[in-house]
């Protein structure tokens, strides 16, 4: 059978934020670590930087043993009220027609103005010829 959990809003969490009333919120479970501010290893000064939003990351990013993973048990006080929490937007995605690179704009407009190359190379051809008879 299911145990029954407090249910406690972001908001609710947040408001305990001081040395003497210290709530922290790790994966949707709100935990009081009031009494365990003098023993946490971090200091207090860990325990209060992440009151107030979903110290999740940094609780993983800490490398917690398995022992202090279980020591939070004792801590537990109930869960954080999804439906309390702030709705993110739905992400839209809009597809924006990228520019070419330059080098394929050239390449286009060579191969609409093909004139002008093969003048410029048939010019320089005629001239190296013509500079290379006289020596």
């Amino acid at each position: 059978m299911p145990t029954l959990t407090k249910l406690y809003s972001m908001e609710e969490a947040a408001t305990h934020n001081k040395q003497d009333d210290c709530w922290v919120v790790i994966d949707g479970k709100v935990y009081d670590v009031t009494s365990y501010m003098d023993e946490h290893p971090g200091g207090d000064d860990v325990l209060l930087a992440v009151t107030g939003k979903d110290a999740t990351d940094e609780f993983e990013d800490a490398g917690h043993s398995k022992t202090a993973i279980e020591l939070m048990e004792k801590y537990f006080i109930g869960e954080l009220d999804e439906a309390s929490a702030p709705k993110m937007p739905e992400l839209k995605i809009y597809k924006i027609d990228q520019p070419k690179d330059s080098v394929q704009k050239l390449v286009d407009l060579t191969k609409q103005y093909w004139v002008v190359p093969v003048s410029i190379i048939t010019i320089s051809v005629a001239v190296s010829v013509l500079f290379s008879r006289k020596n």
